[in-house]
């Protein structure tokens, strides 16, 4: 079993090079005529900072799901822990960044089984959020995607589930019993009440992200305000797969591929749509770096001063 998942991450991981690659061996005469000018710079830079703000806003909801169940790590401690650990889930294996986050939480007096569920129920929140704009967008056909009636209906019911699931009345029960099938009775491990802001934390999280993306779209594409809600909705789609779907660290190439191929060709030509994802992508590495960076300096000044 071990080396079928290794097998299927690998499997798709060299598809999806593979995809990108032609993609780009296809359009490398238009990609390299590319100008970089001015202009392009400015928005590269405006990317970086709403991309930086998305991040610290997220830290910034995930402390709210830190109070719902109780956790003794919070507030700005909480914010740094998950800046610098953010960068973690570019290293192979992608959960580097959710073992330091529960060891913060297990360092400052929870039992890991209690820093656990805050950990897993953060992205669990971003896929629910982004599943929501999929699902919304591909009703009013803002995004076509090929599936069948059936399929659609399957994916509704699918959310609706996890919706309700996720209601203290249906997950505390299922928290006691996976804490107690561990040996360990800890009656403090509940969450409080629904977690309806940190979901909606979540969507205002991915459109800050998707606003970072349209942004770099700019000096490419005549952008006008009917192709917003379909380049913020392919964005939310890219983001959810490369969530998703094993295979790369931080969904690296699993979203550029998903976002080219999500997009109109006939409005979004290839060849520039490689440079915006590329742009992106080094956007957000460097918003990623320069927020834990921020986060451990402004730590160190405030300790310092106490």
């Amino acid at each position: 079993m071990k080396l079928l998942k290794q097998f299927l991450r690998y499997f798709i991981f060299g598809i999806t090079l593979f995809f990108l690659a032609t993609t780009i061996v296809n359009n490398w005469r238009s990609i390299t005529s590319i100008e970089f000018n001015k202009y392009l710079f400015l928005l590269i830079f405006i990317s970086l900072i709403l991309n930086s703000f998305a991040h610290i806003f997220s830290a910034w909801v995930w402390t709210w799901i830190l109070t719902l169940f109780n956790c003794k790590l919070g507030g700005f401690y909480a914010v740094k822990i998950y800046l610098i650990t953010n960068i973690s889930k570019y290293i192979p294996g992608n959960i580097w960044h959710f073992v330091g986050r529960i060891k913060a939480i297990q360092n400052h007096g929870d039992s890991i089984a209690l820093g656990t569920f805050p950990v897993v129920l953060e992205p669990l929140l971003m896929a629910i959020a982004s599943l929501l704009i999929t699902i919304f967008s591909v009703s009013l056909g803002i995004l076509e995607v090929n599936f069948s009636p059936l399929i659609f209906s399957l994916l509704l019911f699918f959310i609706l589930i996890i919706l309700i699931a996720i209601h203290p009345k249906f997950i505390n029960p299922v928290l006691k019993k996976l804490v107690i099938n561990k040996g360990k009775v800890e009656t403090n491990i509940k969450l409080n009440k629904y977690p309806f802001l940190p979901l909606i934390g979540e969507l205002i999280f991915l459109l800050l992200r998707g606003s970072a993306f349209m942004a770099l779209m700019m000096p490419f594409i005549d952008l006008n305000i009917i192709l917003i809600p379909q380049i913020l909705t392919a964005f939310s789609f890219a983001w959810l797969i490369g969530l998703i779907v094993p295979g790369a660290p931080g969904g690296l190439g699993i979203f550029e591929a998903v976002a080219i191929a999500s997009l109109d060709p006939t409005i979004f030509p290839r060849d520039k749509i490689i440079i915006v994802v590329a742009l992106f992508r080094f956007s957000s590495i460097i918003a990623e770096t320069f927020t834990a960076y921020l986060a451990w300096l402004l730590y160190s000044v405030i300790v310092n001063n106490e």
